[in-house]
């Protein structure tokens, strides 16, 4: 299986020859719309995994972050502290309690998943849950700050993803071991950049993340990085799909959209909050 920018699904073990061909997100369907060719039955994990499937438990992931996470976002919202014309002041304890908590409950569900390489629907929805949670308090600060910017930021990740999923689809760009290569890559240049920044911070030095011109410059770049690693989580599912691995993967497959929906929505709204300063 070809390698991918996002460490979910690296590593992962064959689609079991005896489930037959199977159809991905860019094959003709035939049989059974939507499933491909008639299949033997089969339990419910057991049968090969569908385009469906990975659909459903990515509507699943995605609902339950969105819930948790416009739930926390109005908590949040009602927990900073403001003045009397209304304008946020500061940020409480309880939000910087969510925030970091959901944070730090995600890694390490996403790090049990990566590393245990085994779809789990429980924990998938878990990590969507605590990450809801994560952005929710995000969001919140952020909407309080500059009312509107997280719908447009929520507006800006569905757009990209769309738009990434066509590009897909209709083979405008292809997912060749080069292109694979490059974002990668690209992934690990900009991961990199990121920590470089992080540590330069403290001695207030921070050109990446400052809003100014090559903030911005560096937050386009990171969107557009993230936009591309769409294609290999799409070209990742469609292999496990052609390669008739069970169902259950799916989660695995929705595990890993959902870690670049996460990385991308954070970007998008960084970005936006560069425009909202005077």
């Amino acid at each position: 299986m070809r390698s991918s920018s996002n460490p979910a699904f690296r590593n992962l073990p064959r689609g079991a020859a005896q489930y037959g061909p199977n159809v991905g997100f860019n094959q003709p369907q035939g049989g059974v719309p939507g499933y491909g060719p008639p299949q033997t039955s089969a339990g419910a994990d057991d049968r090969p995994m569908t385009v469906d499937d990975v659909v459903i438990k990515t509507a699943l992931s995605l609902g339950t972050a969105l819930v948790t996470g416009v739930l926390t976002a109005i908590w949040a919202i009602s927990q900073l502290p403001t003045d009397a014309a209304g304008r946020v002041t500061g940020i409480s304890g309880g939000v910087i309690g969510a925030l970091v908590g959901g944070m730090i409950v995600g890694l390490v569900i996403s790090l049990v998943i990566i590393f245990k390489q085994k779809p789990s629907g429980p924990l998938t929805l878990a990590y969507s849950a605590a990450e809801g949670v994560f952005l929710g308090a995000i969001s919140g600060l952020f909407e309080a700050l500059y009312p509107g910017i997280a719908l447009q930021a929520i507006i800006g990740t569905a757009g990209v993803f769309i738009a990434m999923l066509v590009v897909y689809k209709t083979g405008a760009v292809k997912v060749t071991p080069k292109l694979t290569k490059w974002i990668i890559g690209a992934v690990v240049g900009v991961a990199i950049l990121m920590l470089v920044n992080l540590i330069t911070s403290f001695f207030g030095f921070n050109p990446l993340r400052d809003g100014g011109p090559i903030a911005i410059i560096f937050s386009l770049v990171v969107i557009g990085v993230a936009a591309f690693s769409f294609l290999l989580d799409f070209d990742q599912a469609d292999r496990m799909i052609r390669e008739g691995m069970p169902s259950k993967w799916a989660w695995f497959a929705a595990f890993g959209l959902m870690t670049t929906l996460v990385w991308l929505y954070l970007e998008i709204l960084r970005l936006l909050s560069y425009f909202q300063n005077d």
